[in-house]
């Protein structure tokens, strides 16, 4: 496999895995499953590939003493590395792992945005020739002289290498005892109230029960300011739901509320309202399809409780089939769009 070719095959390794774990974030019903799988494919493929192009570059850019480039080479490799492994060792320990406040996992993905900047910072100068082949070399061999016969095995070799890192890891969490969804979330005892956690870590909201109101707005027949009292009356029931939260665990418990759907019937939704958004007081915000909006719940305790602050209070989003990240606490303002 040539240099430009290795580039190649990292720079689209590294953008499907930067796209899938993206992707993943919002992803949490079983027909997404393959899309985890796929992620973790991607990182045995990719982790090959990182050794394959160190060996390759580093010993050339020595001896050419490039200094600056290598500095910013091995900055890129730490966090490559950093987001390979974090994802391998959640993976692979059967269990929750923290450093600190943070889960493992919260810090594979942390270590995946941090590369962002740095892949385009590593690529920007000169490197996204490397992206297409010469016209030259296409005129010269023509389309089938794109893919040498050294390549397609090294792209086969990456592939096994895929395949072989998917299964250690998960042969280590079976053999080490560890309960995974197919999200890759660590499950919880069922019936419990969620642990306390943010996306960025901020503080929870502190809301005076009494003052609270829900504002709808847009396009709706008319709008609305609810209180608890006026929301409780619309009608409440109680579901289970599975809460998986994007920091690693997943809690199946029981939520009590209003379905969104009785909220948005009360407002009267326009023929031509399409999406359902609904913002935290800290800014934090969700949008649904009306259908899906429609099956989603305005919760107001959990596990047989009132819902503590952490996780909402007054109010939070429950929405079946989609990650914690779009269970918006603290909600605020429904928006119809």
């Amino acid at each position: 496999m040539s240099t430009a070719t290795l580039d190649r095959v990292l720079a689209v390794l590294i953008g499907a895995q930067l796209l899938t774990g993206l992707l993943s974030l919002r992803a949490g019903s079983p027909p997404t499953a393959p899309l985890f799988v796929a992620h973790g494919l991607l990182g045995g493929a990719l982790g090959l590939a990182i050794v394959l192009k160190v060996r390759r570059s580093v010993p050339r850019a020595v001896a050419a003493r490039r200094w600056g480039a290598i500095a910013l080479s091995l900055v890129l490799l730490l966090a490559t590395t950093a987001a390979l492994a974090g994802g391998f060792i959640w993976v692979a320990s059967g269990r929750i792992l923290t450093l600190g406040p943070w889960t493992v996992l919260t810090l594979h993905v942390l270590a995946a945005l941090v590369l962002v900047p740095i892949l385009a910072a590593h690529l920007l100068p000169r490197r996204w020739r490397v992206l297409r082949p010469p016209p030259r070399r296409i005129s010269r061999n023509g389309a089938n002289g794109l893919v040498s016969r050294r390549a397609a095995l090294s792209v086969g070799a990456l592939a096994v290498a895929g395949l072989a890192g998917w299964f250690a890891g998960n042969a280590l969490d079976t053999l080490s005892g560890g309960l995974r969804r197919f999200t890759g979330s660590r499950w919880l005892p069922s019936g419990g109230v969620p642990p306390p956690t943010t996306f960025f870590g901020e503080g929870a909201a502190d809301i005076d029960p009494l003052a609270w109101r829900l504002a709808v707005r847009g396009r709706v027949g008319r709008q609305l300011d609810l209180s608890l009292a006026d929301l409780a009356a619309l009608g409440e029931v109680e579901r289970e739901a599975v809460l998986d939260c994007t920091s690693g665990w997943a809690l199946r418990t029981s939520w009590r509320g209003v379905p969104l759907g009785a909220v948005l019937d009360a407002a009267g939704l326009h023929e031509r309202a399409a999406r359902v958004v609904v913002r935290s007081v800290s800014g934090w915000y969700a949008e649904l399809p009306v259908d899906e909006a429609r099956g989603a719940m305005l919760a107001t305790s959990v596990a047989g409780r009132p819902l503590p602050q952490g996780n909402g209070a007054p109010c939070r989003l429950v929405v079946p089939d989609r990650r914690g990240l779009e269970w918006v606490k603290w909600v605020a303002r429904i928006e119809v769009r």
